[in-house]
């Protein structure tokens, strides 16, 4: 959507009264309509938002495909810097209420409008957990995560762009005193990451320290510029960001361990069943207790057990579906010989994706995909896959990352459906349309809502079967166990943070319930201890997606069409599940007036 910026004329013509007699003549008073009016308040709100996210965390524009308009800066991460953002959000959130969103007659503004409210709603309700003051995570949310995406995003072509970049490798080591600066904060108000964090964080920031220079992603992307510019890398991390990890790693070593909270479950720090309520809400976009997610995520996982069963006995002589999903998870048969057979698996699945798209899609992403497996550092505690979006000019393709780790002992079956979710037709899919969609207001290209992009590339993963992908039905059993992966999710973090699991119950509920390697499961419940909330949001996405299809395809019989859904889905960008409800009921509400 192009920004719409509205002026509003008051012409008034003044005439000196030069006797009693002379009448001063009428303004003309020319009044925006109010609907046109809240349009352009929705609109500039947006573009204030926007601005400010970006400038207070300049990184994020890279991470996010956006134009890193400042590339020489990383954003201030000190509880004074969050603070006034917090407090930024809230007046930004006051004029959002003052405008009347009912008169709304563009949909464009109706879904900017509505983001703009989650964005802010959300942010404001998750204020009660505190995360800044104990995020202590070896995941995607942690901050040696978010270095490595930046150490490769980075541009470095130009003399300007390697200032740049260098200037940003020069403020990690500040960045990272900062997170020690909150941790310690933290533990004064009695905020505190979990001992499994700190242990799972500790043997990642091992293995990174272990690295030779050369080997640690900074180093590794300036390969191919001038040796100048490598030197000057080197002495930055090597006399700066080196360092600053391992004060990091010390003080959680010598200080932080031992005041770490012994639970799991962010319900033990204050506040901590409300901070769960509220973590689901800020990434599934749904208000829902720990209670209620277990009890949907033990009902998904009971009708996909009966699937795996079906399978089974069809293909494997096995309807027992916890032997069957053990026995392709340990049986040479079934697992990969090598890391690049891994590589290789993914790269076919995506080609006959790829081709298949226009079939089930009006509108297909221009931009590429390509399959690079994680740094050896980082794939011990990192998920199975993972999607880091283009450059939003196009020169950057998106990167699927696939772990590799321990390749003998990863089972074929899930490698599809994974593959299908992170590029084609799943996250590449999806956030390349809206990248490539100039007309959307900047909300709703380049910021992500978990419950609407996990839920998105959930539910693909099924349809890659209706579009005929997999390979055969070892690949099909690899779609259900990743359902079964999803619902274990939300059975796991429920559990975990609401309702006392241990993480052994966890790992072991988790081992038993899909073909996922022990080692990777591990590293699952690890993330789901660190990041409250975000794993519920796949399942529950995914089971409002399907929803909203199989209520169209009821109430338009004939009149249903797969491209026509696919495309209304995706054409907006992410946006909150309940706008994506009202949106398809207001297609359906269109066509079914056409038919009559």
């Amino acid at each position: 959507m192009k920004n719409l910026l509205v002026i509003f004329n008051i012409v008034v013509w003044l005439t000196a009264c030069h006797s009693g007699e002379d009448v001063a003549p009428q303004a003309e008073v020319i009044v925006a309509h109010p609907a046109v009016e809240n349009v352009a308040a929705i609109n500039a709100l947006a573009d204030e938002y926007v601005t400010a996210y970006f400038d207070t965390f300049p990184e994020q524009a890279l991470l996010s495909g956006a134009p890193d308009s400042d590339p020489a800066r990383l954003g201030d991460r000190s509880l004074d810097s969050l603070a006034r953002w917090q407090v930024y959000q809230q007046d930004l959130l006051g004029k959002l209420d003052a405008i009347d969103v009912t008169r709304l007659a563009d949909p464009a503004a109706r879904i900017t409008a509505s983001f703009l409210r989650n964005q802010l709603e959300s942010a404001r309700d998750m204020g009660i957990c505190r995360m800044e003051l104990w995020n202590v995570s070896p995941t995607w949310t942690g901050w040696l995560a978010e270095f490595t995406a930046l150490a490769d995003a980075m541009k470095r072509g130009t003399p300007q762009q390697q200032a740049d970049t260098l200037s940003r490798l020069a403020q990690m080591p500040g960045y990272v005193d900062t997170e020690v600066a909150n941790l310690k904060e933290g533990v004064e108000l009695g905020y505190t990451a979990s001992a499994n964090s700190v242990r799972a964080m500790l043997d990642l920031l091992d293995s990174f320290l272990a690295l030779p220079v050369a080997e640690t992603p900074f180093a590794i992307a300036a390969q191919d510029q001038d040796i100048g510019y490598q030197e000057k890398v080197a002495h930055v991390v090597e006399e700066g960001i080196l360092p600053a990890v391992a004060r990091y790693r010390d003080y959680l070593r010598n200080e932080y361990a031992a005041v770490a909270r012994p639970a799991i479950g962010v319900d033990a720090n204050p506040d901590g069943t409300a901070c769960y309520r509220a973590s689901v809400r800020y990434w599934a976009t749904l208000d829902l207790s720990a209670e209620e997610i277990h009890r949907i995520g033990l009902a998904q996982m009971d009708r996909v057990m009966a699937e795996v069963s079906a399978i089974g006995a069809r293909s494997f002589n096995e309807s027992d579906p916890l032997v069957l999903l053990k026995r392709v998870k340990t049986d040479s048969e079934y697992l990969f010989s090598s890391r690049q057979e891994m590589v290789d698996y993914a790269e076919a699945a995506l080609a006959r994706a790829k081709a298949a798209l226009p079939e089930w899609f009006g509108r297909v992403p221009q931009a590429e995909v390509v399959v690079e497996p994680y740094p050896a550092f980082q794939e011990k505690s990192a998920p199975l896959g993972q999607f880091n979006p283009g450059s939003a000019d196009g020169s950057e393709p998106g990167k699927y990352l696939i772990n590799t780790y321990q390749a003998e002992k990863q089972s074929k079956a899930g490698l599809e459906a994974t593959a299908f979710h992170e590029a084609y037709p799943g996250h590449h899919t999806q956030y390349s349309i809206a990248q490539e969609r100039t007309d959307l207001h900047p909300i709703s290209r380049y910021f992500f809502l978990s419950g609407y992009g996990e839920g998105w590339a959930l539910y693909t993963e099924r349809l890659a079967d209706e579009m005929g992908l997999y390979g055969s039905d070892l690949d099909r059993l690899g779609m259900l166990s990743n359902e079964a992966w999803r619902a274990a999710r939300m059975v796991v973090d429920s559990g975990i943070h609401g309702l006392g699991w241990t993480r052994e119950q966890a790992l072991e509920y988790m081992d038993s319930h899909n073909t996922n390697s022990h080692e990777l499961n591990a590293a699952e419940i690890d993330r789901y201890i660190a990041v409250p909330g975000q794993a519920t949001s796949y399942m529950l996405g995914a089971l409002e997606i399907r929803r909203l299809r199989e209520l169209a395809e009821a109430e338009l019989g004939d009149r249903f069409d797969i491209r026509a859904f696919h495309d209304l889905v995706l054409e907006d960008g992410a946006i909150p599940l309940n706008e994506l409800a009202e949106k398809v009921q207001r297609w359906i509400d269109h066509l079914s007036g056409q038919q009559q």
